[in-house]
Order: C-alpha cells, then sequence, then structure tokens
C-alpha cells in the first residue's frame, strides 16, 4: 500500500515538473507539492526517532527572518539555495545512518528535480532579480551559518546514527519552512 502510494507521488511529481517546466508562472503550487513529497519521503526513508536519541537532541535555530523576505525573486533564490544545501547534507557519508535507501534515493531525487526546475526559472527571470537589501543578505548569511552548524554537528559526531536522526528531524523543520515561503509567494 505504502509502495503504490509513493509511486502514485513521484509520478504526479514528475507530471507536475514536465508540465511546469513550460511555465514558471505555477511555481509556488508546484513546489508546495514537491515539498510536501519530500517530507513524506523524509518520514518514510527512517523510523521514529531512536529513544537512546533523546539526549543528544540540540536545537539548530533555523533563521526564521527568512519568512519575511520581501521580493519574491529573491526568496526563490533562497529557497534554491537552502534545497541545494539540504542536497548537500544528504549526501555525506550516510553509512551510520539507518535509512531506507530507497526512500533517501527518492527524496534524494525530489530535492535534485525541485533545484533544478529553480534553476531554469530563475535563469529565465536572471533579469528581474532585484538586489538584495541590507537585511536579506544578513539573512542569507545567517542561512548559510545555519547549515554550516548542521555540518559540523554531524562531523563532530563523527556522522553516528544519532546524529543522522537529528539532522532528518531537523531537515524536516526545514522544509516546513521553506512550505510556508511558498505559501507566502502564492499569495
Amino acid at each position: 500500500m505504502t509502495t503504490f502510494c509513493l509511486l502514485q507521488i513521484s509520478l504526479v511529481l514528475l507530471c507536475i515538473t514536465k508540465i511546469s517546466t513550460q511555465d514558471c508562472n505555477i511555481l509556488p503550487l508546484l513546489h508546495n507539492k514537491m515539498i510536501q513529497g519530500n517530507l513524506h519521503l523524509l518520514n518514510k526513508m527512517g523510523q521514529q526517532f531512536p529513544e537512546q536519541c533523546q539526549s543528544e537532541k540540540i536545537h539548530f535555530k533555523f533563521p526564521e527572518q527568512f519568512l519575511k523576505l520581501r521580493q519574491k525573486e529573491n526568496a526563490k533564490v533562497e529557497i534554491q539555495e537552502i534545497l541545494q544545501l539540504i542536497f548537500y547534507i544528504f549526501t555525506k557519508n550516510l553509512t551510520l545512518a539507518a535509512w531506507d535507501g530507497r526512500f533517501l534515493e527518492r527524496f534524494q531525487n525530489g530535492l535534485n528535480q525541485q533545484i533544478e526546475h529553480l534553476e531554469a526559472c530563475l535563469t529565465e527571470k536572471m533579469e528581474k532579480k532585484q538586489p538584495y537589501s541590507r537585511s536579506e543578505e544578513i539573512i542569507r548569511l545567517k542561512l548559510k551559518k545555519y547549515f554550516q552548524k548542521i555540518d559540523n554537528f554531524l562531523k563532530d559526531k563523527q556522522y553516528s546514527l544519532c546524529s543522522w536522526e537529528i539532522i532528518r528531524l531537523e531537515m524536516r523543520r526545514c522544509l516546513q519552512f521553506i512550505d510556508k515561503v511558498i505559501g507566502r509567494l502564492r499569495n
């Protein structure tokens, strides 16, 4: 049942991606569906949070100022950058992560599709991109610092099972923040 459901989600995402490459105007709707699909895959690739990892939990403090980006094109650029950083995190040393490889691969492919689609739409509209305001530049720096903390955490914990589970939880929160921004872009 789960496999059938995931197959349907994958097919819908693939069809939407193919159709929408012709029209970047439906970007928020498309990416909302893709984020929901990626969240589903992120949940499915692992089990419940391991009890032995409870003591190692850490809060990375996602820079919520990201939700306040004013220019739509700048928000899209930041979403693309965040997705690239998430993709980078999930291509690291995953040997100790006790995840279902099929769901992990689908998650990585979903991120990659979303990144490629954003790149195509942003390249098309690059001349319309507004210069970053000082506050938006600060947000960009905070996002980079946030992902650097995550990367350092994984290295410090030697890519342990618990560190990966903590990061999986954190990336779920990160994708939920992106989903909020995408919702704002639709309005």
